[in-house]
């Protein structure tokens, strides 16, 4: 990438994409419903993108869609719940229509107490897995030669994940459980597949990477100081933004970024074998509940 990247810490979505004509452009955010989702949403449908706008649940997608555009159509997609994801690729693919970016951001964090589903800690499940199957169930629809993929990690992904990087012999966290640890893993297990799925899909001149928002001022936002101190939601939402839609950042792939620039991550994210044995975990995963689904996630990528 040579293009100087004119954006920082304090940009925004909407500057990201100021003087960007995205008609005729289709996007899919999960999340769609709230914080950098939704402001990720707004911004593109306000240059021109018609929007897939996923969330729990159809009622709060339908909502933030209409307040977007009527361009955004909103799809019903529980991140914790696999039957849920299986329905809303199956009503995405049923449109039949090219896309041109998905961008993976919903999320939940710090869950005071372990839960669990599936057989896999809830933060795993949701961020990761969920994420893991919907995308890849997409991932034939997405544009040879332009596509996008995003997929919103975290600076905890650096510093608090496991030593080892993912606790395969511990998903389920009856071995030990710690919300922040659990949080970390799984936004780990975020850039990691963003990585994965950068090598497979380099063939197809498809750009995956990876994107921390930073502390964001949002209802995960734990204690007041750090919300004090955190950016908007307007200015979380500029990297994810900038990576989905900025003809500046196009063809750059297999990257993790922080503040709209290209940034270290995790040193795990250089362990191929890490990153493999988690896809092939993660198929295993969603194999156990949904057989059909897990083939076509082989096939996909």
């Amino acid at each position: 990438m040579t293009t100087s990247i004119p954006f920082g810490r304090r940009s925004t979505a909407d500057q990201v994409l100021a003087g960007i004509d995205l008609t005729g452009k289709r996007v899919i955010v999960t999340g769609c419903s709230s914080g950098l989702g939704l402001e990720t949403m707004n911004a593109l449908a306000a240059n021109g993108a018609a929007v897939i706008g996923l969330a729990r649940t159809l009622e709060s997608a339908s909502r933030a869609c209409a307040q977007a555009s009527p361009a955004c159509l909103p799809v019903a997609c529980d991140l914790m719940d696999l039957d849920s994801i299986a329905a809303a690729v199956r009503a995405i693919r049923a449109l039949s229509v090219p896309l041109d970016s998905i961008v993976a951001n919903a999320g939940i964090a710090n869950l005071p107490s372990l839960q669990t589903r599936y057989g896999v800690e809830l933060q795993f499940l949701t961020n990761h897995i969920g994420h893991f199957m919907l995308v890849n169930g997409l991932t034939d629809r997405v544009r040879d030669g332009s596509g996008r993929i995003v997929i919103v990690s975290s600076s905890a992904s650096i510093g608090l994940a496991p030593r080892e990087g993912i606790m395969f012999d511990n998903l389920d966290g009856r071995r030990f459980y710690r919300p922040a640890t659990f949080y970390a893993q799984s936004k780990l297990a975020n850039a990691l597949y963003a990585k994965e799925l950068s090598r497979r899909l380099g063939n197809r001149g498809i750009a995956v990477n990876s994107a921390d928002p930073g502390v964001a001022r949002t209802r995960l936002t734990p204690g007041f100081a750090a919300r004090l101190f955190a950016k908007t939601a307007r200015q979380a939402a500029a990297t994810p933004t900038l990576l989905a839609a900025n003809p500046c950042v196009a063809g750059t792939t297999g990257e993790y970024w922080h503040d709209c620039q290209v940034s270290k991550g995790s040193a795990l994210l250089d362990d191929a074998a890490l990153a493999g044995r988690l896809w092939d975990i993660s198929v295993e995963t969603i194999e156990r509940r949904q057989p059909v689904a897990a083939q076509s996630l082989q096939q996909a990528a």
